[in-house]
């Protein structure tokens, strides 16, 4: 979540190699998050290679930035 949350959006592998995951470890994780309605997937063709980028919804957003302030708080009390 933390790429989605500050690029517009992320293809499929760049994710994973940024991550260093391999394909079928980030699909599944992927498809919880979309699941969840946290990413949104777009898929489509460049030429005649399928592309497919995620971007973080609102809702999304919303979810991890609280994530990281419990984070936060979690530190700051120790």
């Amino acid at each position: 979540m933390s790429v989605l949350v500050v690029n517009d959006y992320v293809d499929f592998n760049t994710l994973k190699e940024l991550l260093q995951t391999s394909d079928g470890n980030l699909a599944s994780h992927l498809r919880v998050l979309e699941k969840g309605e946290l990413i949104e997937v777009n898929k489509q063709f460049v030429g005649r290679k399928p592309k497919t980028t995620y971007k973080a919804t609102p809702l999304g957003k919303k979810l991890f930035k609280q994530h990281i302030q419990a984070l936060e708080a979690l530190i700051r009390k120790k």
